[in-house]
């Protein structure tokens, strides 16, 4: 008997080719979609009511950072409020103030130089200071956020762009070291003073300010191109926090420094 063979390898050669398509099609990774995602709000009470232990617990911790948070530390004669005032703030002029002398000591230990000003932007300013006892709380409740001190190495063609900005977004910036004298009718800003001295185009100021405007928040960009910058790893709230522990009253800061003529 003769056995096609011719025949029967082409029907192997198939037989192969159609099992190994099976193995890979079989040995694909199967892939999970989410469709549907769904929560439950559990709160630290429970039906069953407080956990005596837990609270127990944490008491003490909460106590103590209660008590040192509502600590008095000082006391505001008036109340300090950013939407008081149009070109400056008694509680900007306050936080400027604060930061330019705290930060400034410093900055000199750390980089043998000296702050010569201070800008920070309005919109950082979460809350008032209201009349009466000053406490920690109230730098949380006024400066929230965890922003840090920078100074930064500018020009003095880059303050000329600083003032102009200013005039342009007519806003209570809190400002320290610095006075810009602008015309009335058209803002333009005609001349500008550093600690009383006229400004020079080509000497490096200091300005002390937060890491959020060092790197161009709030569209201050003249801040984007100092290739000068510091992190004083020191907050800005901290920075109140011991203004407050210094000084027994505080002093209502009302002394302009933008000036139109």
């Amino acid at each position: 008997m003769m056995v096609n063979v011719k025949k029967n390898t082409i029907l192997f050669r198939y037989f192969v080719i159609l099992l190994t398509f099976s193995s890979l099609f079989s040995c694909k990774t199967q892939e999970f979609y989410n469709y549907k995602v769904e929560g439950k709000k559990i709160g630290i009470t429970t039906e069953k009511g407080v956990n005596t232990e837990i609270e127990a617990y944490i008491a003490p911790y909460r106590d103590k950072i209660t008590k040192e948070l509502d600590s008095v530390l000082a006391y505001c004669p008036e109340t300090m409020d950013k939407s008081k005032g149009k070109w400056q703030t008694t509680i900007g002029n306050l936080l400027a103030s604060a930061v330019f002398e705290f930060g400034n000591p410093v900055f000199e230990k750390r980089e043998h130089k000296t702050i010569d000003l201070c800008l920070l932007n309005s919109g950082g300013i979460r809350s008032i200071i209201p009349q009466g006892n000053v406490s920690s709380r109230t730098a949380f409740e006024v400066m929230p956020f965890e922003n840090s001190l920078f100074v930064v190495g500018l020009k003095g063609t880059q303050i000329r762009a600083m003032g102009t900005y200013l005039m342009t977004e007519k806003k209570a910036h809190p400002i320290y070291g610095v006075q810009f004298f602008a015309d009335k009718n058209d803002f333009t800003v005609k001349r500008i003073l550093v600690n009383g001295q006229p400004l020079e185009d080509e000497k490096t100021y200091y300005v002390a300010t937060s890491d959020y405007l060092a790197n161009g928040g709030d569209n201050m960009t003249f801040f984007q191109e100092s290739t000068e910058k510091y992190d004083l790893d020191y907050t800005i709230r901290n920075v109140l926090i011991d203004y407050f522990k210094k000084v027994d009253t505080l002093p209502v800061l009302k002394d302009e420094k933008i000036i139109l003529e």
